[in-house]
């Protein structure tokens, strides 16, 4: 066999195979030749930047197009699609209050700087939601504002609805060009993650999260459950089918993706890609993919109460069951706005923590905590969301044959 022949072979290979080669490889280099292995991180860098370049665009496009070329059908779906979304933020809220009471952790709290600015309430998470509903549309693209590139796709798909079948299809080929885009993006995945993998063991490695073995234990362990348990019986409760073969399925080629590059944002063209392979309705994922990518934050839930109960335990706030139930409800809310806030759920720790009676000074105290351990944490945050929006959207939209 040829040299050509095995790079063709390599290259036009499972996607998923090729991923667990560049980890593979992104270990091994990491451990060889940390200085090259630091350099590497150049090339994730460029592939999350890649993604996060693409997929406003391929929001803007591809739901002006769902939505102007739309069926009966897609209104109809987007209903259950939402209700689910909510439905599993708050039971991985109630999860993280149930797995903290179950095994209570402390904290070794010092004085660590945080630079950046928490919300001060509810309100304000809310308030910076709705200020961007009505955000410039090409500044929502500037910035990956996914809230309004939503809102003007769906108005701009509403009012092409009745425009020239010319148009139309115009909006529809411009969809298909940038997807075809994005599939190019994708394959680069592999070279990306290798990148990241590498360069991320490089500079920090593992060993400084043996400290926090415990907080990581009971937040990577409630991910685990929701992942594993809780998703997979609120598709079965809506199915009736066995959920586990879509859910691993998204869990590999969602979830992997999702891991390495921390971005939500970033995994978006990988989800809608996903969802084309598994032969979903275009009309319904075009937009559940995205919304889902705004609002379906049962990781962020789980982080917001686990490190905020985290507190409690460390201060001997003692956590009746009408406050758990109240501080499921506001880290269930706050989640739906992370990725709207700057530095992502971390930062709505002080707000939670508020409802205790729990000064902003150790609040953010806790937020450092978080910090560390988001070398694991936010990764493994980022996967469960971003493959579980695929997961909720294949519950309704798969197509009956």
């Amino acid at each position: 066999m040829t040299g050509k022949s095995i790079v063709a072979r390599v290259t036009s290979g499972s996607l998923v195979m090729q991923i667990g080669i560049g980890i593979v490889a992104g270990v091994a280099l990491s451990q060889i030749s940390p200085d090259t292995a630091k350099a590497s991180m150049l090339l994730g860098d460029l592939f999350v930047r890649a993604l996060k370049a693409v997929a406003p665009v391929l929001v803007l496009v591809l739901v002006a197009s769902a939505i102007a070329n739309r069926r009966v059908s897609h209104t109809s779906q987007m209903r259950p699609i939402v209700v689910m979304y909510l439905i599993g933020t708050a039971s991985a809220a109630l999860l993280a209050v149930t797995m903290s009471t179950l095994f209570p952790t402390t904290l070794a709290l010092q004085v660590t700087e945080v630079t950046a600015t928490a919300p001060q309430g509810i309100a304000e998470v809310l308030g910076g939601l709705l200020n961007k509903l009505v955000d410039n549309p090409v500044n929502a693209i500037l910035t990956g504002n996914f809230i309004g590139i939503l809102v003007w796709g769906v108005l701009l798909g509403i009012f092409l609805h009745h425009a020239a079948d010319s148009t139309r299809q115009l909006l529809a080929d411009t969809a298909d060009a940038v997807t075809h885009i994005v599939r190019i993006v994708i394959r680069l995945a592999p070279i990306g993650i290798f990148g990241l993998v590498a360069g991320n063991l490089a500079e920090t490695g593992l060993s400084a999260l043996g400290g926090y073995a415990q907080i990581l234990s009971v937040l990577l362990g409630s991910m685990l459950i929701m992942a594993l348990l809780i998703n997979p019986l609120i598709v079965w409760i809506k199915t009736r089918k066995n959920p586990y073969p879509l859910v691993l399925t998204a869990l590999r080629e969602s979830g992997v993706t999702a891991f390495f590059t921390r971005s939500s944002a970033a995994n978006i063209p990988v989800n809608l890609a996903l969802c084309e392979r598994l032969d979903l309705e275009k009309d319904t994922y075009a937009v559940s993919i995205p919304l889902g990518a705004t609002i379906n934050m049962g990781g962020a839930a789980i982080t917001i109460t686990v490190l905020t109960l985290a507190a409690t335990h460390t201060l001997g706030i003692h956590v009746d069951l009408a406050t758990a139930l109240l501080l499921s409800l506001v880290a269930a809310l706050s989640a739906c706005g992370a990725s709207g806030v700057a530095g992502g759920s971390l930062l709505l720790i002080p707000l939670s923590c508020s409802l205790f009676g729990i000064s902003n000074d150790i609040a953010m105290q806790v937020v450092a905590v978080g910090f560390v351990v988001s070398v694991l944490q936010d990764s493994a945050e980022t996967a469960l969301n971003s493959s579980t929006d695929v997961v909720f959207t294949a519950a309704v939209a798969g197509k009956q044959k």
